[in-house]
């Protein structure tokens, strides 16, 4: 049966601050949030860098990451900036390498340190979600039995205040990198505030994608039954998340890189994916070959109508950056949704179909 196409109309729309302009030196955060209400886009997800970038052109200098008193004023001109445009804040983002840290590890004092200020920024942003990615860091400083308490320890945190986790599986985790994985530990936490944020380039970029292989895609079985057991994921996705639990929606494609890249980490400890993810990310319909309309069907036919929120990391087709009207890029990604839901309701293109439009270039 089809999606009612014009219940799917009702979706809010947020656009990721970080991530509109070359990955690499985006613009002025008041530019992107003019482009960003331009588009007709009501809520951006706030990130982090964004705050300390800022907080440089506010306060004449750039504020230390764990002065939480700098950033928490940083973070409430934010606020006002963002109401002028009647934007919301729907989300303060990328809270990472938090969970699982063993006992006596120096990161795991930090995670809580972090947590506890991240908490006060929310506060001062106006959001009531933190984003916290499946941490990438190596498994020998992590000790997984500490995954689900740590999560529950923030969850309960954060409940006094009316806050909740969004939780993501990056497809560069060393512990849960697919939806499944952060799926059980989200039900293991147990809380109620609590749930997933889901990406259509985490789900495809894991379970699909491999940027290190010559097709560009994962090549430890056939063709036919690479599209067989992505279809089952997505099938499990949809008959299994209930969709009070899955908080948002990430959306982005991807390109294939032009070399494989290497299967080792690069000098600062990054794994192909997560460089793959860092400046090969476009919008749908833009050069990408991921099977965004699959991923997003499956999301929506658990029932989920909550955030669809676009980010994106298009550092062109060579992933060596690239200069954007970012008004003219805002406005694409508003055209990309309404085709991705049109397509989602009656016109599903089959996995791996190649999206073809082109985004303005300046």
């Amino acid at each position: 049966m089809s999606l009612d196409y014009p219940s799917l109309q009702a979706i809010p729309t947020s656009y990721a601050s970080c991530s509109l302009g070359s990955p690499s030196s985006p613009p002025p955060l008041l530019d992107r949030l003019d482009a960003i209400q331009a588009a007709g886009f009501s809520a951006i997800e706030l990130s982090f860098p964004d705050i300390l970038s800022y907080g440089a052109t506010l306060l004449g200098h750039s504020p230390a990451p764990n002065d939480y008193d700098e950033l928490c004023s940083v973070a409430a001109a934010i606020r006002a900036e963002c109401d002028k445009r009647k934007l919301a804040v729907m989300m303060l983002q990328p809270f990472s390498n938090f969970e699982g840290w063993a006992d006596g590890e120096d990161g795991r004092k930090d995670a809580f340190e972090r947590a506890r200020g991240w908490l006060r920024i929310m506060q001062a942003a106006g959001t009531d979600m933190l984003q916290v990615g499946s941490s990438d860091t190596p498994l020998e400083k992590l000790d997984l039995s500490k995954v689900v308490p740590d999560l529950r320890e923030l969850c309960d945190l954060l409940k006094p205040h009316g806050a909740r986790v969004a939780y993501e599986n990056w497809c560069w985790s060393t512990h849960a990198p697919a939806w499944k994985d952060v799926w059980r530990i989200v039900n293991e936490v147990d809380r109620d505030n609590i749930g997933l944020c889901l990406d259509t380039f985490q789900t495809a970029g894991g379970e699909w994608a491999d940027p290190t292989t010559e097709t560009g895609l994962l090549d430890d079985v056939s063709k036919i039954e690479l599209i067989e057991r992505f279809q089952q994921s997505l099938d499990d996705l949809k008959f299994t998340i209930p969709k009070e639990k899955i908080y948002l929606l990430q959306i982005s494609d991807a390109y294939m890189v032009p070399e494989p890249l290497s299967k080792e980490p690069d000098e600062a400890g990054l794994s192909p994916r997560g460089r793959w993810s860092h400046d090969f990310r476009p919008l749908p319909y833009n050069g990408g070959y991921l099977p965004v309309v699959d991923v997003t069907t499956a999301v929506l036919r658990t029932g989920f109508r909550g955030w669809f929120s676009y980010e994106v990391f298009d550092g062109g087709a060579e992933g060596t950056g690239r200069d954007v009207d970012i008004v003219a890029y805002s406005q694409a990604a508003s055209n990309v949704h309404q085709r991705l839901l049109a397509e989602c309701a009656g016109n599903v293109f089959p996995i791996g179909h190649d999206h073809k439009t082109r985004v303005a270039d300046r």
